[in-house]
């Protein structure tokens, strides 16, 4: 083997390692960035789930204040600020009522004979949410039997 053949060889070696370095990193890179980005998901989710109960106290307080009280534009303002940064989380409300039941999204509370087709919902006892396609809490319902 004459000394340019040598050298062909282990420039094409050193090449062929570069390439699959240069790959590995890449790879590395696309991992790091989705692991991440889990990570950040995770997060607001678990954050996300701790605010929804503020917002089902405010929901239940607003029914239940007269809105000639004073102090209603200011539960009211601060139900917007928290709907906002939901909003801004990609968090969105599951709509369900008069619809058919499924248990992906729904949770039977109680079942009721009435006239109507069967699984319909009829009431909603505490909102679902999701985040982007999942959910992070069903819709409490109640059914036609």
């Amino acid at each position: 083997m004459s000394k340019l053949e040598k050298c062909e060889k282990e420039k094409e070696e050193y090449l062929n390692g570069w390439k699959r370095a240069k790959a590995d990193l890449i790879n590395y890179k696309k991992e790091e960035s989705e692991r991440t980005q889990r990570l950040i998901d995770y997060n607001t989710e678990k954050i996300v789930m701790e605010i929804l109960p503020i917002m089902d106290s405010f929901n239940v307080a607003l029914k239940e204040l007269n809105e000639e009280d004073s102090f209603v534009k200011g539960f009211q303002q601060i139900e917007s600020f928290l709907v906002k940064f939901l909003k801004d989380k990609e968090v969105n409300e599951i709509e369900c009522l008069g619809k058919q039941f499924d248990p992906f999204f729904h949770e039977a509370v109680e079942m009721i004979e009435k006239e109507g087709e069967s699984g319909t919902i009829i009431e909603i006892f505490q909102k679902g949410y999701m985040i982007k396609d999942k959910v992070l809490r069903p819709v409490k319902v109640k059914i036609i039997k």
